[in-house]
């Protein structure tokens, strides 16, 4: 049977291809836009017909009908990651959450903590060897592929076909559906006075030849905006986006001084625009991976020169960083932020920067706390934490004691709330 032979007997519509999902099982679904917008609208239009059947995913992207909280005990949201579409079920209870680093999540599926029965994923047309591309979320995907019963493919003229550790073969596949939506479009963050003052002083840490790896959010990308002036820049990266394109468009990115994978973009999942998704098609220069490669501190670190750049919401005068709950309330979750604050510490001359305004709600709340909100997720700890920006400074912590730390952070504190912070902290006996 050739392989075009094989295509045609597994293609079929999704109402038929979610019939491969049984009672009690865990679908797996990729990142962001690498998940299938049919598969899923048809799971959901037959969710009453299943039982106990969940789907997990870090940063889902449509409000598809299966998040409803009246049918949960039939088909149930589990996440790796909070985003718009689930931070409210998360907050009510409804939507279900696995604790995690992003770069652990494949190793956990392979020792089956985290059940795979079922994957269901976008994935680019077949090329003339029978293999598909998974270019939008690599991730935890291919290990879910090589633990599950029953691989689902929507298969679209869209879907970039990337390089690297990304492909499956159709012998691998249960079966496929068809669609030629354009893949979702993410634009880059609105970027205000405070984003691009952060930016400025990370950007002066940044020397020419060094790699980066930049985190979701408008501090992040106002970072890149900065970076205009500067040659020889690398990617090694969990998320391609349009801010690291512009600096490839730029002739800024080259990837040449790079100390590990030399000449190549390297990142787990794309959200951006297609024109990104355009670059990403059979780029010799760009290699989408799996997270455990792309965030393994022992690998990324081997990157001389690391740059990690990554947002928090609060962090207190140890440096403990609470980035994805409001208190005991959820919103996003530890994705790779942990990961690569280790790697850009273990690589040689490296430098882990947390990025964040001083202030929240109209300058009524400094983010900079004596201890942070009861109940919050702390998502990197003091024992980790090296550089800390607001757009009043920079405070370097690693080595440092905790009253040194506290001085170093209240000094880039929101003006009007450091002899608060001062006071506080000499209550705490921290000066």
């Amino acid at each position: 049977m050739t392989i075009q032979d094989q295509y045609k007997r597994i293609c079929t519509s999704a109402t038929d291809a979610v019939q491969q999902v049984h009672n009690g099982d865990m679908i797996i679904v990729p990142t962001g836009v690498g998940e299938p917008p049919s598969l899923l609208t048809a799971l959901s239009e037959k969710r009453l017909a299943f039982r106990d059947v969940k789907v997990a995913q870090i940063l889902a992207m449509r409000k598809y009908g299966y998040l409803d909280p009246e049918t949960v005990e039939h088909v149930r949201h589990v996440a790796f990651f909070y985003g718009g579409a689930t931070r409210a079920g998360g907050q009510q209870g409804w939507i279900d959450f696995i604790p995690n680093y992003f770069s652990e999540i494949p190793e956990q599926i392979e020792r089956e903590q985290i059940k795979a029965d079922v994957v269901f994923s976008m994935a680019s047309p077949m090329d003339a060897h029978g293999y598909f591309s998974l270019s939008l979320g690599a991730d935890y995907t291919m290990a879910a592929i090589a633990k599950a019963r029953a691989v689902v493919l929507e298969v679209n003229p869209n879907v970039p076909f990337a390089n690297g550790n990304c492909h499956i073969h159709i012998s691998q596949v249960t079966a496929l559906v068809e669609s030629s939506e354009p893949v979702l479009e993410v634009g880059l963050p609105q970027i205000g006075p405070v984003q691009q003052a952060i930016g400025k002083h990370v950007a002066a840490f940044i020397e020419d030849g060094a790699t980066l790896q930049i985190g979701y959010g408008g501090i992040p990308d106002a970072v890149v905006m900065q970076l205009t002036d500067k040659n020889d820049l690398g990617i090694h990266t969990e998320m391609l986006g349009d801010g690291i394109l512009s600096l490839i468009e730029a002739g800024v990115v080259t990837n040449r001084r790079k100390s590990y994978l030399r000449g190549k973009t390297i990142a787990t999942f794309a959200l951006g625009s297609s024109r990104l998704y355009r670059y990403m098609d059979r780029n010799p220069a760009l290699e989408m991976h799996p997270v455990n490669y792309t965030n393994d501190p022992a690998l990324a670190s081997l990157n001389d020169n690391l740059i990690a750049i990554n947002a928090t919401m609060q962090i207190d005068l140890l440096g403990q960083c609470g980035s994805e709950s409001l208190g005991h309330a959820p919103y996003s979750g530890t994705g790779g932020q942990s990961d690569f604050v280790r790697s850009a510490n273990r690589s040689r001359g490296g430098k882990a920067f947390i990025v964040l305004p001083s202030t929240a709600k109209g300058d009524t709340i400094s983010r900079i706390v004596p201890s942070l909100s009861p109940g919050t997720h702390v998502s990197t700890s003091k024992n980790d934490i090296n550089y800390v920006v607001t757009e009043h400074g920079v405070a370097q912590l690693r080595g440092k004691s905790a009253a040194q730390r506290a001085q170093a952070l209240i000094a880039i504190a929101h003006p009007k709330f450091r002899a608060e912070l001062s006071e506080r902290a000499r209550e705490l006996k921290l000066i």
